[in-house]
């Protein structure tokens, strides 16, 4: 029985020739997954207003809810897109009109909207986010905050065409 004895020379040697030649069934597969979609999550949906309106700002403001928009498979940014935003907030509960607007994301896919600051609902600081306008897949967020106190909150959106 032969002995074989690798070093680490060895080891990254023979990585860089599977990364050059390719393993064809391992590369398929990862370029084939790409960036998964986002799935919606329980409860994303509640007190949802479709057709909320474009808004520059909900209420009188203070608090950041931002985040980016991608395309499933290549992540590659989608501008345009109509992102609702919803929460409890010190000027009203989830449930109000006036706690509800949407805005537009950039050339980078990137969305910001000024609201006023998020208080806890049922024992949790959290917001509510929707993609909804029918070129991708509804989906639904409903992020936690970290701490009551704090004045932002990201949620990142992968929509998958439908």
């Amino acid at each position: 029985m032969a002995n074989v004895l690798l070093n680490r020379r060895d080891l990254i040697a023979a990585g860089g020739v599977l990364v050059a030649l390719g393993l064809p069934g391992l590369r398929l597969s990862a370029m084939a997954q790409g960036v998964a979609p986002t799935p919606s999550m329980p409860g994303g949906s509640n007190n949802y207003r479709s057709g909320a309106a474009i808004v520059e700002r909900i209420g009188g403001g203070g608090f950041w809810m931002s985040g980016t928009v991608r395309r499933a498979g290549d992540g590659a940014p989608l501008p345009g897109q109509r992102i609702q935003i919803w929460a409890h907030t010190t000027e009203g509960h989830e449930r109000d009109p006036q706690s509800h607007g949407a805005t537009l994301t950039d050339a980078n896919g990137r969305f910001r909207l000024e609201m006023p600051q998020i208080v806890p609902a049922f024992g949790q600081a959290h917001g509510h986010l929707a993609y909804d306008s029918g070129e991708f897949e509804t989906v639904f967020l409903r992020p936690l905050m970290a701490s009551a106190k704090d004045k932002s909150l990201e949620a990142h959106f992968v929509l998958k065409p439908v």
